[in-house]
């Protein structure tokens, strides 16, 4: 009789509209992926070789980790996988694996999920800039994963310019007027009048610098054309500028340029040839005062930039009324001008900038597309505090779901192998953003048609069979 086969329809009927009802009601789940009931037949071998059926059967309920939509947020922690991979989450050393990339801060600045699983990450190091060998990257340090924090008390410390190493600290690009005449004037700075005329000198801008504590200065520097001959210049030909120097407004020989005291004995030359290109920089050199003498110095490479010394001690005793803090009392950086130009016009800065900054508090972060978390700080400087992790599985189809839009691995689903966002094998992430459910509404209230048509079926055919049984009975 076939009232075996048609309970076994019906209770595979029914397993099948759990796995839709299931996919239905977490349309709207974000991570979600979408499962299928997966069925077999069943046959009983005799020993003369036949065989029988004997129904259905449950096989597997198989997930389809194919990629769901990615629709925005307006949280920066909101993260999509585009590609392949899991989050990796941790609850006190309990590991499981997510698409679901709905994260926020706690309390402590950690990043978790809505039910506290801290998501997991890499450390950071640095290592050369392949492109550019002089400069640093941030790169994922892959050894023990780290739970990712940002917190809200992280601080940027201050920086002094020049301070980040040799050959660093302000460059500035500009162009002086060849068509200018040597000030007659001559150029002074005294403790009580630190400001020299502007009859004194030819050009002028400033920069602001800062201390080993992130106080600002302001350097400014003075530009006087030379009535030094062209034919007294090692090597001839083109012309000579002074250059002067002033920090905070105070008298320039509280700053030393290679050593030297910056003073009106004893400038920093820029030496032009004759098609208006910066040849050298020349130290030593006697600078023009009131239009009369002048002569140039001792020649230093373009490509070796002079260093500056400020005496910050005497600049802050100085200042009225005089003032005093904990910085280093001298302090030295590089100064490069060295694509700086004299042509037949107007003075002009392009360049003019330095390689120091102040502290800051913390003013915004991000996830970058490689997994990067960036901070954001108020003095305009961001740092990488992480990396984010990600796993993948050489079978995912063995994950076991635990509820919560998490999976644990499995012997079936194989070991994970770690590591970044698009890297390998592994997709982007993208922050503000969150995978949606795979789920295929449509497809799915199809299926359930055809599930419910599968159970009416099967229940027939057990009232079919009831009714045979019945005659049966009934025979006389």
């Amino acid at each position: 009789m076939g009232f075996g086969q048609g309970l076994s329809g019906l209770n595979t009927a029914s397993k099948n509209l759990d796995v839709i009802g299931n996919n239905v009601s977490n349309a709207t789940s974000v991570g979600f992926k979408t499962s299928q009931a997966q069925f077999s037949d069943v046959y009983a071998a005799s020993l003369t070789g036949g065989s029988s059926g004997l129904g259905t059967q449950l096989s597997a309920v198989v997930t389809q980790f194919s990629q769901g939509n990615v629709s925005t947020s307006n949280n920066p922690l909101d993260l999509a996988i585009n590609g392949k991979g899991f989050f990796r989450m941790s609850t006190n050393g309990a590991v499981s694996y997510t698409r679901n990339g709905q994260f926020q801060l706690d309390k402590q600045g950690f990043i978790v999920d809505s039910s506290g699983r801290n998501l997991t990450g890499f450390g950071v190091t640095t290592i050369p800039d392949p492109t550019n060998p002089t400069q640093t990257i941030d790169v994922p340090n892959t050894g023990v994963p780290q739970v990712l924090q940002i917190s809200p008390n992280a601080q940027s410390s201050a920086r002094a310019t020049g301070g980040s190493g040799a050959g660093k600290g302000v460059n500035l690009q500009f162009n002086l007027d060849s068509r200018l005449a040597t000030p007659t004037t001559a150029l002074v700075s005294t403790l009580a009048s630190p400001v020299p005329s502007t009859a004194s000198y030819n050009s002028a801008t400033s920069v602001q610098i800062y201390d080993t504590l992130g106080n600002p200065h302001s350097m400014t520097t003075y530009y006087i054309k030379n009535s030094v001959a062209s034919a007294a210049l090692a090597p001839p030909g083109g012309s000579v500028w002074d250059m002067y120097l002033a920090v905070d407004g105070t008298q320039m020989g509280n700053i030393k340029v290679n050593g030297t005291a910056q003073a009106p004995a004893s400038v920093l030359q820029l030496q032009f040839d004759t098609s208006g290109a910066l040849k050298q920089y020349l130290t030593g050199g006697t600078g023009t005062v009131g239009g009369v003498g002048g002569a140039a110095g001792t020649a230093l490479p373009l490509s070796t930039p002079p260093t500056i010394t400020v005496d910050m001690t005497a600049v802050l005793a100085q200042q009225t009324p005089a003032q005093t803090n904990l910085a280093s009392a001298t302090q030295n950086f590089t100064l490069d001008m060295s694509n700086t130009t004299q042509f037949g016009a107007n003075f002009a800065v392009s360049v003019a900038n330095q390689d120091g900054y102040t502290s800051g508090g913390l003013a915004g972060y991000n996830i970058s597309p490689n997994g990067a978390v960036l901070a954001r700080y108020t003095n305009g400087q961001s740092q990488t505090l992480g990396f984010v992790r990600l796993e993948g599985f050489p079978n995912p189809q063995g994950l076991i779901p635990t509820g919560g839009n998490q999976w644990v691995e499995s012997s079936a689903s194989g070991q994970p192998v770690a590591g970044t966002p698009g890297v390998g094998a592994f997709g982007a992430v993208q922050s503000g953003a969150v995978e949606d459910s795979n789920v295929d509404l449509t497809k799915e209230l199809v299926d359930m048609i055809t599930a419910q048509r599968n159970y009416q079926a099967n229940a027939q055919a057990i009232k079919t069979q009831d009714q045979v049984l019945n005659t049966l009975v009934n025979l006389r």
